[in-house]
């Protein structure tokens, strides 16, 4: 039997009203109390995003970027946020090269050299909301039940221990080895120097009083107060490059999104610096192909999707950097041409070859909310390498990302490091439209997974008609390596059947069969909405620790 299975083993959450997911329970609960309240879409992914930054905080954080799809129905209008930070004033090539490096350090002070975007881009969002969309919250209300799991503790969840005990590695000390910065091993061990186990409570002191310094003061508190003063120094004494400037100069921007027809529905993501492009072309390739003549679960299936893929990231990776510092011709890699041009190029019977290595990280969480009035909000949020950079700053509790450390320190490379640069981003967030107005609102955490499992998505829901549930579950793919790996290959989830296992590699796909549920493949989520009825239907992937939830 090829066919992934229709059914799922949690019910697709079905609500009347108001709809949100996200990959960890107690913060759906935070958005939906606000949803209930009668809040709107933004106002509760905002009381989401800062809770889950203190429940899930391996993946995501104050220390953190974000980038928001927010759609006011009102206005009949959708408006891209990009709130990722940009390198420090003093971030050069020569100032790492001079220092004998040859790439950028993936964890420790030299790799927290972008400044963290997020608690701006909640506060964008918020003034928007205010102005535009009768927000009824206050910004402090917001924030409150973040700061409640900071100060009284939260369970601590298996993905957690799990990743806790992975970067304890003493040997790795190019990605691991987190205990060797004092402040992670103060904060995210026991005093025996254990992982908090799944389930024992776990509080964090320092980050209440920061995310209280936020709720008094707003996002002022992090960027041009005392806070930024000490991250820019905690960071300096440990020979890190960002200034009290850098924080006083982030901005965070309002942008156009970009869009792609697929089947005859909009799809939309955010423009670049992000890799939103890439998610929209594999669906501008796939639109060539009749689907309804390719069986799901069949490894014609799986291998015209990853075949798609190479050919969006190999346009991805020539172009893909801050539009402010190189042009990127993004009418032209999203024109139909270019998608029946790269559809053209997919031979069934054998594999591309693709010789640059892919990045394997992007741990991230992406969100979803849908409200009583019909605006919608898709967000995602990440510290990139779980725990980012390893680095927080003595008294904040904030751990800092790692993004930056993707920058290249070759100057011909299209992601060369520039002083206020913004890194060439793997989160993107996703919105497909029907007769204009919102019907799937859907995204993924996982770096180099995020336009394959939209792509899984989306054709499962939209092509086979599966429940959203059952697509979120179906066995998923991955195109790319794992850490440490030199090559990539198409990892597989264990439950995709044997025959197409073997068919798969007889076309020259290398072949790594994964546990049958991983989250090497992300923590998926999506909300379709029944335009006639209105009815939101939810679903959180079992591979995380999400939930939808609505009422």
């Amino acid at each position: 039997m090829n066919k992934s299975s229709k059914q799922s083993y949690r019910p697709t959450t079905m609500a009347p009203k108001a709809m949100i997911t996200t990959p960890h329970y107690l913060a759906s609960q935070a958005g939906l109390n606000v949803l209930q309240e009668g809040g709107n879409a933004v106002e509760a992914a905002i009381a989401a995003a800062s809770t889950i930054g203190v429940v899930y905080p391996h993946m995501n954080g104050v220390g953190g970027d974000n980038f928001w799809l927010v759609y006011n129905k009102k206005k009949n209008e959708l408006k891209a946020l990009n709130s990722s930070g940009r390198s420090g004033e003093k971030a050069s090539i020569s100032f790492y090269k001079n220092q004998g490096y040859k790439k950028i350090p993936s964890r420790g002070a030299l790799s927290a050299n972008t400044v963290p975007g997020a608690v701006a881009g909640w506060e964008k969002a918020f003034q928007y909301s205010q102005a535009q969309m009768k927000g009824t919250f206050g910004w402090d209300q917001l924030l409150q039940t973040s700061i409640q799991y900071a100060k009284d503790g939260f369970p601590v969840t298996p993905s957690q221990e799990y990743w806790t005990n992975v970067n304890q590695d003493p040997y790795d000390n190019e990605f691991r080895h987190l205990q060797r910065f004092s402040e992670f091993q103060r904060i995210f061990t026991k005093s025996s120097g254990l992982a908090y186990r799944a389930g024992e409570l776990m509080k964090q002191h320092d980050l209440a009083l920061t995310l209280e310094g936020i709720a008094s003061e707003g996002s002022s508190y992090l960027y041009q107060g005392e806070l930024a003063k000490a991250i820019s120094q905690g960071l300096q004494h440990h020979g890190g490059l960002l200034t009290y400037q850098d924080f006083r100069n982030h901005r965070s921007d309002w942008v156009d999104p970009i869009s792609v027809r697929y089947r005859g529905y909009q799809v939309y993501n955010v423009p670049p610096n992000s890799q939103g492009f890439a998610s929209l072309s594999i669906l501008n390739i796939i639109n060539n192909f009749d689907l309804s003549t390719i069986e799901e679960g069949s490894a014609d299936y799986y291998h015209v999707l990853t075949e798609a893929t190479k050919r969006a990231f190999s346009d991805r990776d020539q172009y893909l950097t801050d539009p402010d510092f190189s042009h990127i011709p993004l009418d032209e890699l999203l024109s139909v041409k270019r998608g029946m041009d790269l559809a053209d190029s997919i031979d069934f019977t054998r594999v591309k070859n693709v010789q640059k290595q892919l990045d394997p990280k992007g741990d991230t969480i992406w969100l979803g909310v849908v409200d009583q009035e019909g605006n919608a909000v898709s967000l995602i949020q990440s510290i990139y390498h779980e725990f980012g950079s390893g680095i927080i700053p003595k008294g904040t509790g904030i751990v800092l990302q790692n993004r930056g450390s993707f920058f290249s320190l070759d100057e011909n490379h299209i992601n060369s490091l520039q002083p206020k640069k913004r890194t060439y981003h793997t989160l993107n967030p996703a919105m497909l439209f029907k007769n204009d107005e919102p019907y799937l609102v859907y995204g993924t955490m996982g770096g180099e997974g995020q336009p394959q499992t939209q792509a899984a998505l989306v054709t499962r829901i939209l092509d086979y008609d599966f429940p959203i549930q059952a697509a979120i579950e179906a066995p998923r793919w991955l195109y790319g390596r794992t850490w440490g790996a030199s090559s990539n290959s198409l990892k597989l989830e264990g439950r995709i059947d044997q025959d197409v296992v073997r068919d798969l590699q007889s076309r020259g796909h290398e072949v790594e069969i994964l546990d049958d549920f991983t989250d090497v493949m992300g923590h998926a989520g999506a909300i379709k909405i029944d335009q006639n009825t209105g009815v939101k239907f939810g679903g959180a992937d079992p591979r995380g620790d999400g939930a939808a939830l609505g009422f």
